[in-house]
């Protein structure tokens, strides 16, 4: 690992980088711009090509082979999509010399040259994303959620600190993007992220392929965040916009490619029915989301509606780093029926096909009616049935029903 670099701050994803550098020649670093791909990945290089530098990259365009042989091991290429035919160059000296641990690459974007390029035991992917309420406490080594959520016990999950509802909104809205929610506050922070939305619809947009109407585009944009962690369909979203379905989609999948957003599939079983099969829409980061619908804590904090959608996306985005570096490795859901009866907010399926249920609520005193659809699904899975949360607002632990457990949502990174 790199020494000699300023100090760190410890991330999940280094839970698995270590083994997967010792197993695979290049390492891809996937993630929003300005996640902290970079100074992550620096950690493990000796060498670094900011191919988004024109200092950097000009003796790529024009030989890439030859740049990269000169390049100690291992080598970082950091922002990829800038000098795509990079991938090439990585492609054939792995070909030639397929050790462990030679390259890593981080991108902003996702590319078609990347997405169809052969890898298969050439290069592995590997997420980060923007910072955790656990990474920014420093318990990035502390037990997870998601392990420790196979076992119904009460004990297992106390808060992590003291924490009421505007302590949860004002987490949000500092988000977990690096530079903004470690260097900025207030309205600086605020103009920072203006500043990366901005950019994100513009240049980054450009990057990924796409030609989109900025106006529409950002009109698009901000139709996801009113709606983030809902269950909307596409004739909502395109009317908002005033845009065509084909053009929805591909707004859809620039901003996906942009990794400012990710849709949650709806989960199906053969001992259900009923069940929607639409997605759950959330953005990566609810500071992004506290931006785009010019909404301060107070505001959140009032506005039920909203403070129900930015804690679900808050505790969606506490989540998703976990999902990926787990020892259980569960995925990520969420249940509603067609008709709305019944509805659950994220659910995680183990290898075994075994689920745990959560659900999300703005209070600080949840009862066994805040568990009904918990209940529901409990009776209905059996012995599949692990164990189901009331993540909520209040201070305290306690169980609600037989394998159901009210706890707040800081027990995720206690």
């Amino acid at each position: 690992m790199n020494e000699g670099l300023p100090p760190y701050m410890p991330r999940l994803v280094d839970r698995i980088l270590p083994e997967t550098l010792a197993g695979l020649p290049a390492v891809w670093l996937t993630g929003a711009r300005g996640a902290g791909k970079t100074t992550t990945a620096r950690r493990y290089a000796v060498s670094t090509a900011q191919l988004n530098r024109p200092g950097d990259n000009a003796s790529f365009i024009a030989d890439p082979d030859e740049a990269l042989s000169r390049m100690p091991e291992p080598t970082l290429l950091d922002e990829w999509q800038d000098v795509p035919s990079v991938l090439g160059a990585v492609k054939r000296a792995v070909d030639l010399d397929p050790r462990s641990g030679r390259f890593l690459l981080t991108g902003s974007v996702r590319g078609e040259v990347m997405d169809t390029w052969p890898a298969t035991g050439r290069v592995v992917k590997v997420p980060v994303f923007p910072l955790t309420r656990r990474e920014l406490s420093g318990r990035a080594d502390g037990d997870l959620f998601v392990d420790r959520a196979t076992t119904p016990n009460p004990d297992l999950f106390p808060p992590a600190e003291p924490a009421s509802v505007f302590d949860y909104v004002g987490w949000a809205a500092e988000g977990g993007l690096p530079d903004a929610v470690l260097h900025r506050s207030g309205r600086q922070r605020r103009q920072w992220l203006r500043t990366y939305l901005d950019q994100l619809v513009t240049t980054d947009a450009r990057l990924a392929g796409g030609k989109p109407d900025r106006r529409r585009f950002a009109t698009y944009t901000e139709a996801l965040a009113i709606n983030s962690a809902g269950v909307v369909d596409e004739v909502t979203l395109q009317d908002a916009a005033r845009i065509s379905r084909v053009t929805a989609h591909s707004y859809q999948d620039l901003l996906e490619a942009l990794f400012f957003c990710e849709q949650v599939p709806a989960w199906w079983s053969d001992r259900l029915t009923r069940l929607t099969a639409l997605p759950k829409r959330y953005l990566i980061d609810t500071s992004l989301m506290a931006v785009l619908l010019r909404a301060d804590e107070a505001t959140m904090a009032k506005d039920a509606n909203l403070l129900g959608r930015i804690l679900d996306t808050f505790v969606a985005m506490q989540l998703r780093p976990e999902l990926a570096v787990a020892a259980a490795e569960p995925q990520m859901y969420h249940l509603r029926t067609k008709a709305g009866e019944h509805e659950v907010d994220l659910l995680l399926e183990y290898p075994d096909r075994t689920v745990v249920g959560i659900e999300i609520k703005a209070t600080a005193g949840p009862s066994l009616s805040d568990a009904k659809h918990l209940v529901w699904l409990r009776e209905r899975l059996g012995d599949r049935f692990l164990s189901g949360f009331v993540l909520h607002t209040g201070p305290h632990t306690f169980r609600l029903s037989e394998k159901i457990i009210a706890a707040p949502i800081s027990t995720i990174w206690q």
